[in-house]
């Protein structure tokens, strides 16, 4: 790990997060490098809350990722290039009950020193520490187009609050 990555401040970073979460997608990670599972993400929140960096993960429950978040301490995000656009397009519409991802992308998975997962072909990625969940309710939702569009099924995501504990960018 520490010969392909190295860890930066998150202040250091001059990133457009509404980019690179809508446009350019990223991969949401949980388990360890010998079991886990990922998916794409499109959205999301940077943030501080309760004086920390933080990020907002959000994942429906019958996402196969659901179950290695809501079980372990942390998640990782990691960020591509364009190149990456396919494979991050695959492991959105794929589960990982029924694909292997690794293989069918050829993305590499490495560990972290902590123990999480990111990618060896990451440009950027960032460590959380879950320190709060909530599921969305729908009583909560103030606006109703929100509700029928994006909850039809009644499937409400479930929100975990990361804290940003490590960010990494390649040497």
């Amino acid at each position: 790990m520490e010969s392909i990555f190295k860890k930066v401040s998150i202040k250091s970073l001059n990133e457009n997060y509404l980019k690179i979460l809508n446009e350019d997608w990223g991969l949401v990670t949980a388990g360890n490098i010998e079991s886990f599972n990922t998916m794409t993400i499109s959205w999301g929140t940077f943030g501080v809350l309760w004086n920390r960096p933080v990020f907002f993960c959000f994942v429906r429950p019958q996402r196969f990722t659901y179950e290695f978040i809501n079980t372990n301490h942390y998640y990782t995000l990691s960020f591509f290039t364009d190149q990456y656009k396919d494979a991050l397009d695959f492991c959105g519409n794929h589960s990982g009950r029924e694909f292997d991802k690794m293989k069918s992308t050829e993305l590499v998975p490495v560990s972290t020193d902590i123990g999480n997962v990111i990618f060896e072909q990451t440009r950027l990625a960032f460590e959380c520490k879950k320190i709060y969940t909530d599921d969305i309710k729908p009583e909560n939702l103030l606006d109703p187009n929100i509700l029928k569009a994006t909850y039809p099924n009644k499937d409400y995501h479930r929100m975990f609050v990361g804290e940003i504990v490590n960010c990494f960018v390649p040497y």
